[in-house]
């Protein structure tokens, strides 16, 4: 027995919704794709996180570069408008132990620090080397109160006069001075006095001072 096939209504009508069907799933099929599509592309790839974290750093870097050149030409500027202090030194032939200590005096008077301080100076020795003199000089600091008059902790800065043997008498003496505990030595006229060298030194001798039992 021979099956017929659809009528030809029945085909026809299965001819017309096949090519929808397939127009349909395409459409869909595409709209997916569409989808998926967009989605991977929103993700960040590992490429541009590393890419922005170094503009970021470059931010921050650029940021600090220019924080510093203005800090830098702030700080010109103060020091323009406000030169360091120094006195005229007196030279080779001029120069006495005493008249050494009454410049030291008179150079500290350039500095700027608070009323509170007090200072005295003495001549500790003079030391014989093979080209030059050195004339050694002590400036102890101290902050008295009317509780303890006679402070007992106090801040020395070391201050040494050079008188070079074979230089001329109209050469200027050389002068350089440090603080207790520091190694950096300083220049009249080159560095600028900060009172708060003092009172670091005071600090930490204070701090000193307590742990130790009496």
């Amino acid at each position: 027995m021979v099956r017929k096939g659809p009528g030809p209504a029945v085909a026809a009508h299965l001819c017309a919704r096949a090519p929808r069907a397939l127009r349909q799933k395409k459409m869909d099929g595409t709209e997916d794709f569409k989808i998926q599509k967009m989605d991977v592309d929103q993700s960040p790839t590992s490429q541009e996180i590393d890419t922005d974290e170094d503009n970021g750093n470059l931010n921050e870097l650029a940021l600090a570069l220019v924080k510093s050149a203005v800090n830098a030409a702030v700080k010109t500027v103060a020091e323009e408008e406000k030169p360091i202090k120094n006195i005229k030194w007196i030279t080779h032939g001029e120069f006495t132990a005493e008249r050494g200590h009454k410049q030291i005096e008179e150079f500290i008077l350039t500095w700027e620090y608070q009323n509170c301080w007090v200072h005295y100076t003495e001549f500790i020795e003079r030391e014989d080397l093979v080209h030059s003199y050195h004339y050694i000089y002590c400036v102890r600091w101290s902050i008295p109160t009317a509780k303890r008059p006679m402070p007992q902790v106090t801040a020395s800065a070391y201050f040494t006069i050079k008188i070079t043997k074979n230089k001329p008498p109209d050469m200027p003496i050389e002068v350089f001075y440090i603080f207790e505990g520091l190694s950096f030595v300083h220049r009249p006229g080159m560095t600028r006095f900060q009172e708060k060298w003092l009172r670091d030194i005071i600090e930490a001798k204070s701090i000193l001072m307590e742990s130790i039992p009496f």
